[in-house]
C-alpha cells in the first residue's frame, strides 16, 4: 500500500477529510463504506458496488484515490477499524447494535448476516403507498394470477396459499405449459397480475406482464432489481433485497413482502377473513 494518511488515521476519517476530492460515483462508495463500515469489512468489491449503485471498477478507483494498491488492501484497513470499534480500548464497546457475530464470520453465519440485512434494507426502502395500493387491489380484485418460474415459482404459491385462505380466488402460472398459458389467455380488466421476478426475468413472466398491460389489468412486480424489465411494466413495484454470499441469491426478504402483502389484505377486515380461514380448515 502506498503511504498515505490512511496509516495514520482511520479509513471512515480519511474518507471524510477527502471526501470533496472524489468524483461523484466515489463519492456514493465512500459514503456507504462510512455508513456500513461493517458490510465493507466483509464484502467483495462486485457486492459493495451493487449495494452502492455503482460499478465494481469504481470501487477499485475509489480504493486506489486513497492511496491503496487495491480493494482488498482498503478491505483490511476496514476491517481493522471495525475490530478496533468492537473492541474498544479496555474491552469490549458497548454499541447501540452490535453485530451479529464476530469479525471471523463462518460462512454460514456470513450467510445468516446477510439475511439479516437484506430484510433491513428491503423494510427501509419499501414504499408504503405502494405496499398499500398493492394490498387495495389484491383484496378488491375479482381474480389475481401470481406468475413466476423456477424459484419464484414457490414463491407465487405461497402468496397462492395464503390468499386462498381468505377465500379469495387466486391461481398460479409457473410454467408455459398449457394451462398456465391458458390462465393467462382470461386476463382482463378485473384481473390483478402479480409477477415475480430475480434477477434476469424469465421470458414468461415479461409475457405475461405485457399482456396484462395490454388488456388493462392491474400489474404488480415484485422484483430485486429497480432496472427489471417486470418492474417497468408494473402499476405497483415492490422492490426487495437479495444479496447473499452463498452461490444462490438470498430470498429472504421476498418471503417476508409476501407475508406482509397477506397480512395486510387480512387486516382490511380481520373479523369476516377469521371467519374464513375457521371454514377453509374445516373443509
Amino acid at each position: 500500500m502506498k503511504s498515505t494518511g490512511t496509516t495514520a488515521l482511520t479509513l471512515s476519517a480519511e474518507i471524510r477529510g477527502r471526501f470533496d476530492e472524489f468524483s461523484r460515483s466515489q463519492k456514493d462508495v465512500g459514503q456507504y463504506i462510512v455508513d456500513h463500515l461493517d458490510e465493507a469489512s466483509f464484502h467483495t468489491a462486485e457486492e459493495l458496488a451493487r449495494r452502492a449503485n455503482t460499478s465494481s471498477s469504481t470501487v477499485v478507483r475509489f480504493a486506489q484515490a486513497l492511496g491503496f494498491e487495491g480493494f482488498p488492501e482498503l478491505q483490511a484497513s476496514a476491517r481493522d477499524e471495525y475490530r478496533r470499534i468492537r473492541e474498544g480500548d479496555g474491552g469490549a464497546l458497548d454499541i447501540p447494535n452490535p453485530p451479529l457475530f464476530p469479525i471471523d464470520q463462518t460462512e454460514s453465519e456470513s450467510a445468516l448476516a446477510a439475511d439479516h440485512v437484506n430484510v433491513e434494507e428491503t423494510a427501509r426502502k419499501l414504499d408504503r403507498s405502494e405496499v398499500e395500493a398493492t394490498i387495495e387491489l389484491i383484496s378488491r380484485a375479482e381474480r389475481t394470477i401470481c406468475c413466476g418460474t423456477d424459484q419464484m415459482g414457490f414463491f407465487a404459491s405461497y402468496l397462492r396459499h395464503l390468499l386462498m385462505l381468505l377465500d379469495l380466488r387466486c391461481e398460479v402460472v409457473a410454467s408455459p405449459s398449457q394451462e398456465g398459458l391458458s390462465r393467462l389467455g382470461r386476463i382482463d380488466e378485473k384481473t390483478v397480475l402479480v409477477g415475480f421476478s430475480a434477477g434476469r426475468p424469465h421470458p414468461l413472466v415479461v409475457r405475461a406482464m405485457k399482456l396484462a398491460r395490454n388488456r388493462r389489468a392491474a400489474t404488480i412486480a415484485i422484483a430485486d432489481a429497480t432496472l427489471s424489465e417486470v418492474a417497468k411494466l408494473g402499476d405497483h413495484k415492490l422492490f426487495y433485497s437479495s444479496n447473499s454470499p452463498a452461490y444462490v441469491r438470498s430470498h429472504v426478504a421476498l418471503l417476508s413482502i409476501v407475508q406482509a402483502v397477506a397480512y395486510g389484505v387480512y387486516a382490511l377486515d380481520e373479523p369476516a377473513y377469521a371467519d374464513r380461514i375457521k371454514a377453509f380448515k374445516l373443509k
